[in-house]
């Protein structure tokens, strides 16, 4: 399958859109701090996956504790440790939307929004990048797959 040339790998793109170097690097600066987050943001959901699997798998310890007649020990944990609020009032799931829905959600607003000063051009900063370490003409080394 073939595309279209990328207009990001044009050796001009920069002076035919209008865009100052000084600019592509500041919103591919904002653009990779938004990339941390996402992966901090995976990190925040493997968390709350793995907080959970514990709280199930303890909940199944109690049980084999209480038919081995620890029901002393399986009581107190039933009580004390299943269910517990990871956090004051908050399971992971709430740590989880709470993060979405404000740190999460208005860093990508401004990532998305920084995207109009390099008119709307994703990743021009690795495009340059691309453009100036590629070897032209070797295999595995093509601007696009249009040239493949």
């Amino acid at each position: 399958m073939t595309s279209s040339p990328d207009p990001r790998l044009d050796p001009d793109v920069l002076t035919r859109e209008g865009l100052s170097e000084q600019t592509v690097a500041a919103v591919g600066k904002l653009s990779e701090a938004f990339e941390t987050v996402e992966a901090a943001r995976g990190h925040l959901y493997q968390f709350h996956r793995l907080s959970g699997r514990a709280d199930l798998l303890a909940g199944e310890a109690v049980e084999e504790l209480r038919e081995a007649g620890h029901a002393d020990l399986a009581d107190r944990l039933d009580r004390e440790l299943i269910g517990l609020n990871v956090l004051a009032g908050r399971w992971t799931f709430q740590i989880v939307e709470e993060y979405d829905d404000g740190y999460y959600a208005t860093f990508r607003g401004f990532d998305e929004e920084s995207l109009g000063l390099v008119n709307g051009h994703r990743h021009l900063f690795e495009a340059g990048l691309k453009r100036e370490r590629r070897t032209e003409g070797r295999a595995g080394h093509e601007a696009d797959p249009s040239q493949v």
